[in-house]
């Protein structure tokens, strides 16, 4: 996820999809004979081998291959659970909770491979099967949520948690208790405990919405495919530096349009072309189509689907005994109630609108002085105007050309960048694999290693292509886990960077370097948990802490001592200057009016919509939006970063659904922690970072956030740090 991307960290908690890998040879607790037979027979379920500790055939995988697959792995994950139900003995820690961590992994195997081709290799055949098999994945969670023996164990080891003995014969270590506490929780707050009539509406309910989400993504993804902008002669090309022409040629080639330059329905591609065109009708255009993903009234459409998604929300809320489905969603999560969440946002929305009314009127100053510089009429700042003149009021204020910027930020090299930095702060080295299988030839792979032992993998998947989903975001092939034999995790980031010619370098701008460490935060986290089970691994935690990680490695980009080694100029080598550095410190705050502005009316909207849907009305998105935008005062310069037609945070999953406040929560802590190591003296502190590696990066959901953060700092944290970061006055 760029800072407001993609993250595999959905409410609605798949068992299967949250539990270890297995290695070669390691064999279930309770896995059956012809369980074991089939997993070995098919390449998609069988355990991973071979070095590494065994890594994905890709080689092997056919997509026809993906429903059998499936069907198959649910069928010996419901023998494991028949297993585990029908013992005699009374229910235990180890022959319940660790027996349902070990339940399933050739489901776990498989959906992860399918998961990853979902995301990265959609195409139509492969949607196709997406489109048959999530509502019976759903179908089959719900099987296992609902199976009242299973729930009645779980529950009464819950219940006697205190007192009870694990394998050792000892009290229940801290994390054995949160594990219990993890399973309870999540079995009730999907209805374990109701009664027959609700649960069978329940999973009516889940079913549906599996199909809707599938639906919405397609939808999105089929109008990133169908609409570009193309740019037919030179003159459309006004403004753009040689390295955009270049990209758009290619996208035009790879197109069939070999001799113009095409610019794509995504946000690596019209961003740019936003901020550096002076052509303002093909800003318009481009602008109006990027919006308009899934609202152009036609067979793409995702209104209709948002209405029934929202009902549907409503409607299974109430059942699991809330108002709305915004307080079930932020029950299990820091901040705890929509109202915290909405105070937060709320308090720093006030702060931002001003910035951006001081913003536009630099730009508006701007426009009219070149309209009566060139003779020609005045115009009115607009939402496709707002990336350009912002970057006009960069250059004027602070002297910084984002194009001059570009020249010395290499893709390779930032990746580079990132790599020493993990080294230098968390002691990892990345070493290049070879001839490990992967599902698209653009990807590499690298073994992770501390102290010359490895201790995960790490695939790299940089450029956009049919079928993947946009954005940015971090991918988990497999969880790390200690409790039965050692098993090291495997983590992907994921990227949609525009290729230019075969040889040259890929120029990104400094928002698409800080994204990069961003989502390499994650990876980290994922790389360098140190737990016991895999349901507690990793990036595992409350949806409003799991960005705190990665929020924090961005600012190991910004320091001198990676910008002087990685930041080098593509064609002299030489780095970029100190005064071009001095230049981009000084403006750190310019623009995070728009970019908070923008993200926060997203998450707003996100919040106040969950909160008024109802079971029995059905909510217009873009009236909504529009009633909302004016309810909250937004600027009628910017629009929200992710219009609801084309919102997957929120509408392709429930994975941020009325949690896309996150990002900002998340921001409180990562401010606060930031402002510890520059206590410090360095962010290469020794001692700081290896308090943050072994307070937060390894410690998973083993501990509570709270705690977690609290054992880093000292204290809670400040929120007023979030304001000193972005420039606005403390509140």
């Amino acid at each position: 996820m760029n800072r407001r991307t993609f993250l595999r960290n959905a409410a609605l908690v798949a068992f299967y999809s949250q539990i270890g890998d297995a290695l070669s040879g390691q064999k279930p607790a309770l896995a059956t004979t012809v369980g074991l037979l089939d997993a070995k027979a098919n390449p998609m379920l069988a355990p991973w081998s071979g070095a590494h500790d065994g890594t994905p055939r890709f080689d092997l995988l056919k997509i026809e291959a993906f429903k059998p697959a499936l069907l198959t792995g649910m069928d010996l994950k419901r023998a494991e659970i028949k297993a585990i139900v029908d013992q005699k003995d009374a229910p235990t820690f180890e022959n319940t909770i660790v027996a349902m961590e070990d339940a399933g992994r050739p489901l776990y195997r498989t959906n992860r491979l399918f998961d990853i081709y979902t995301s990265t290799m959609n195409d139509k055949p492969m949607q196709a099967i997406e489109s048959e098999m999530k509502p019976l994945l759903a179908k089959f969670d719900d099987e296992i949520i609902q199976n009242d023996p299973l729930f009645q164990r779980i529950k009464t080891v819950y219940q006697t948690r205190e007192t009870a003995l694990n394998a050792k014969n000892e009290k229940l270590t801290p994390e054995q208790k949160r594990l219990t506490e993890l399973y309870y929780t999540q079995f009730t707050r999907q209805g374990a405990g109701l009664d027959a009539d609700k649960k069978k509406r329940l999973r009516e309910i889940n079913e549906k919405l599996a199909t809707l989400f599938t639906n919405f993504r397609h939808n999105q993804l089929g109008d990133e495919e169908k609409y570009t902008l193309v740019l037919e002669s030179q003159g459309d090309l006004a403004g753009l530096s040689e390295s955009l022409k270049q990209a758009a040629a290619a996208q035009a080639e790879a197109h069939g349009m070999k001799g113009k330059w095409v610019i794509t329905n995504t946000r690596s591609s019209m961003e740019p072309f936003l901020v550096f065109s002076t052509r303002r009708d093909l800003r318009e255009k481009g602008w109006r189509m990027w919006t308009r993903r899934g609202d152009n009234n036609d067979d793409h459409d995702n209104k209709a689907i948002i209405g029934e998604i929202l009902k549907l929300r409503a409607e299974r809320s109430n059942i699991l005994g809330f108002k709305s489905f915004a307080a079930w969603s932020v029950d299990d999560s820091m901040a705890k109630t929509p109202e915290a969440a909405m105070n937060l946002m709320l308090r720093v929305w006030k702060a931002a609108i001003a910035r951006v009314h001081e913003e536009v009127a630099d730009m508006q100053a701007i426009a009219d002085k070149e309209a009566e510089a060139n003779k020609t009429a005045k115009i009115k700042i607009e939402p496709w105007d707002y990336r350009h003149y912002a970057e006009k009021v960069r250059i004027a204020k602070y002297d910084v050309d984002q194009d001059e910027v570009k020249q010395y930020l290499q893709l390779d090299k930032i990746r580079e960048g990132m790599f020493w930095a993990a080294n230098k702060v968390y002691g990892v080295e990345m070493v290049k694999v070879d001839g490990l299988p992967v599902v698209q030839p653009d990807i590499t792979v690298y073994e992770v290693r501390r102290d010359g032992k490895q201790i995960g993998l790490w695939y790299f998947d940089p450029y956009a292509r049919d079928g993947k989903n946009s954005g940015a975001w971090m991918n988990e092939y497999r969880t790390q886990e200690k409790f039965r034999t050692p098993v090291t995790p495997i983590v992907s980031n994921n990227a949609n960077f525009v290729k230019g010619k075969p040889g040259e370098p890929i120029l990104i701008s400094w928002d698409d370097a800080t994204t990069m460490f961003h989502e390499f935060g994650h990876a980290l986290h994922g790389l360098q948990s140190n737990v016991n089970y895999p349901s507690l691994a990793g990036t595992s935690t409350k949806r409003d802490f799991v960005e705190f990680p990665s929020q924090v490695n961005e600012r190991w980009f910004v320091t001198n001592e990676v910008l002087s080694k990685f930041a080098l100029h593509h064609k002299t080598g030489k780095p970029i200057p100190d005064a071009l550095v001095a230049k981009i410190r000084k403006a750190k705050t310019f623009n995070q009016g728009f970019i908070t502005t923008e993200y926060l009316a997203s998450a707003l909207y996100d919040t106040k919509i969950h909160l008024a849907a109802t079971a029995d009305k059905t909510i217009d998105p873009d009236v909504f939006e529009t009633e909302t935008m004016t309810e909250i005062d937004c600027p009628k310069e910017i629009v929200m970063r992710h219009r609801p037609t084309a919102f997957g945070h929120i509408f392709a999953d429930d994975g941020y659904a009325a949690g896309y406040y996150a990002y900002i929560w998340a921001d409180t802590m990562s401010a606060d922690a930031a402002e510890a190591f520059k206590e410090a003296g360095s962010f290469y502190d020794r001692k700081t970072c290896d308090r943050f590696r072994d307070t937060i990066f390894s410690v998973g959901n083993s501990v509570p956030p709270d705690v977690a953060f609290r054992n880093f700092r000292g204290r809670d944290v400040d929120t007023n740090a979030l304001m000193r970061d972005r420039g606005f006055p403390a509140s």
